[in-house]
């Protein structure tokens, strides 16, 4: 049925194989030649986009083209007619990575193309060798230009991106532009309309990779269910066909070897150590693992276990687990976050939800979160729920618009498919039933089925409800493995707090639930001590959470919850002037790391799951 299921999706997808999502380069794992192209970056701004084009649709004139490859001081002081409007090499500057939104105050909710600029040397690279830039997150379209020659453009802000450089390079003097449209429409992918600040600008890391003339794009390694160690690495350039390659785990005793196809593809099926370790939230074992082939290498730190759904449950290494975390933004602490997620901004966040919550599982919403976060919790042993943004409604009839989708959605299974602690990809959030839609979320399902079989499929559904009964009742359920539901009775609504103990959920009992969200605002340090405190004080807050605990408490197939939300987080839509301000209130924490009382109430209730 499942495998009918993904043939019938795929049926309405462009005529694009899921294999053939894979993008042309990859350069995943850790390496040893990279130069981190952080730090200060010299900005121009362009609203009216005419770095790109003129008016009527004409070419960008001269003076306006943002990507030369020209000092434009030396220009200025000869004589003649010529003249120009911008000089990136004079502008002013800001931080790398991080979003423009928190670099000036007029920047704060900017949305249009800035172009940046970033000028470096590199050492002589060796006779042979290959050099690429690898954008890790550009929100959300790029274009890329080096010493004044395009070298390429993406389109999605979450996803990670890699181009070729080596004939475009020079040792000395480079002059690195990327044109940044942080605009939204219809046809991307977000929409136009959210409910968090979109960013804009190269808001992850940038780096200039060298590696030898045939290197290891790519590599995985993973536990099946059979008890082995089955994986692939896959070999770019002119050597690739019939090399040998070799895997190897340090305190395992284990190295195994293999030769690749003619695609350059090396398969790897290893009995698996009986001393091998698997790893858990209470135990999360990492390895470092090392591929090899030839003068290159890549290495990885890697945990190993087996994911499974049965029935009702989701089976960790064989073993029933419920899922006891929370949904998360990819924004730091602080009151002018710039989605700047350093390890230790990445930690600060996830330690609150491991130690502080008392949790073993993150909902990284709505968007691929900065790959740190999923490093940081494979280290940390926290389960997470990756998404891509489908979020609301998306143009859900064109063809042009699902590819984008399963783009971003392949995208990101290839950055992470090596984290022990990703377990659930989700296919999207609160839209709309509809014939299109539900077509749209079952190709992009069958998209993730053929990339990544090892893991569940899921998505955030909206409910149905008649008076106090709550029903599922969406057609995408087959076509996924967890069921997911936000709910917000009692918050949105007329709903009082003492009506939830009326309500009743009516679901299918066949498979796991997650409630994916719940919550409600409170703006920390603002209380109400009277009997039946108002809404938006850290009182009503945490009498919603105790409700709606209890009420949720007789679903038989509940094994997770993921309220919202971990941290107050931007949003344009959020403008009451005493309470919000731009700030969703939701967390239960404030933007600053304050704990408001609803926290307690959580961690309290994960301690006695825990036990």
């Amino acid at each position: 049925m499942r495998k009918l299921l993904a043939l019938l999706a795929l049926v309405t997808a462009p005529a694009i194989a899921a294999d053939d999502l894979r993008p042309p380069l990859l350069l995943t794992g850790q390496r040893a030649d990279v130069q981190d192209l952080s730090g200060r970056w010299t900005y121009s701004k362009d609203y009216y986009r005419t770095g790109l084009t003129d008016i009527n649709g004409w070419v960008a004139k001269s003076r306006m083209q943002r990507h030369r490859d020209v000092d434009i001081a030396a220009e200025e002081a000869k004589p003649g007619p010529g003249f120009f409007e911008f000089d990136l090499d004079r502008g002013p500057g800001m931080q790398i990575p991080g979003a423009w939104n928190a670099a000036e105050p007029e920047l704060r909710w900017y949305n249009g193309l800035i172009w940046f600029q970033r000028r470096f040397d590199v050492p002589a690279p060796k006779a042979g060798t290959r050099s690429f830039l690898r954008f890790e997150g550009v929100n959300y379209r790029a274009y890329v230009y080096l010493n004044g020659k395009e070298v390429g453009r993406h389109e999605g802000g979450f996803t990670p991106f890699v181009l070729e450089v080596t004939e475009a390079l020079r040792a000395q003097g480079n002059r690195l532009v990327v044109g940044v449209d942080s605009k939204h429409d219809a046809q991307s992918i977000p929409g136009e309309i959210t409910d968090w600040d979109l960013y804009g600008g190269i808001t992850r890391p940038v780096k200039l990779i060298q590696t030898p003339a045939t290197f290891i794009d790519d590599a995985t390694l993973r536990l099946t269910d059979a008890g082995r160690l089955a994986g692939s690495l896959q070999l770019n350039g002119a050597q690739a066909a019939n090399a040998q390659v070799s895997v190897q785990i340090e305190g395992l005793n284990l190295k195994a070897q293999a030769t690749t196809d003619a695609k350059g593809e090396a398969r790897f099926d290893i009995a698996a150590p009986a001393a091998l370790k698997r790893w858990s939230p209470e135990s999360p074992q990492l390895y470092a693992v090392r591929f090899a082939s030839g003068a290159d290498a890549v290495n990885e730190r890697m945990g190993f276990r087996t994911l499974a759904v049965k029935g009702a449950d989701i089976l960790l290494n064989g073993k029933l687990v419920t899922l006891r975390g929370v949904s998360i933004h990819e924004e730091e602490l602080g009151s002018n976050p710039a989605r700047r997620m350093t390890e230790s901004a990445a930690r600060a966040l996830l330690t609150e939800v491991k130690t502080g919550l008392n949790g073993n599982y993150v909902r990284l919403s709505h968007y691929p979160h900065n790959e740190t976060m999923l490093r940081v919790a494979d280290e940390l042993g926290l389960i997470v729920w990756s998404e891509i943004p489908v979020y609301w409604t998306v143009d859900w009839d064109n063809p042009a618009v699902l590819l984008k989708a399963r783009r971003q959605q392949a995208e990101t299974i290839y950055r992470d498919r090596n984290r022990a602690a990703l377990a659930l990809w989700s296919v999207g959030n609160e839209t709309p039933v509809a014939d299109n839609r539900t077509r749209f979320h079952a190709a992009l399902a069958a998209t993730v089925r053929e990339l990544d079989p090892s893991r569940l499929i899921s998505a955030a559904l909206l409910v149905e409800r008649e008076g106090y009964t709550v029903k599922i009742a969406d057609p995408l359920l087959p076509h996924l493995d967890v069921m997911a539901v936000n709910t917000y009775a009692g918050w949105y609504g007329n709903d009082t707090l003492q009506d939830l103990a009326k309500v009743r959920w009516d679901l299918p009992t066949d498979k796991p639930l997650v409630i994916s969200e719940f919550g409600a605002d409170a703006l920390a340090g603002h209380h109400d001590l009277g009997a039946e405190p108002k809404k938006w004080s850290e009182e009503f807050q945490a009498a919603y959470y105790r409700a709606t605990l209890k009420m949720l408490a007789g679903i038989p197939n509940l094994r997770g919850l993921s309220p919202w939300v971990l941290k107050d987080f931007k949003s344009p839509r959020r403008e009451h002037p005493v309470f919000q301000n731009g700030w969703n209130r939701k967390g239960l924490i404030s933007e600053t790391g304050q704990r408001k009382q609803a926290f307690d109430v959580m961690a309290e209730h994960y301690k006695n799951q825990a036990r």
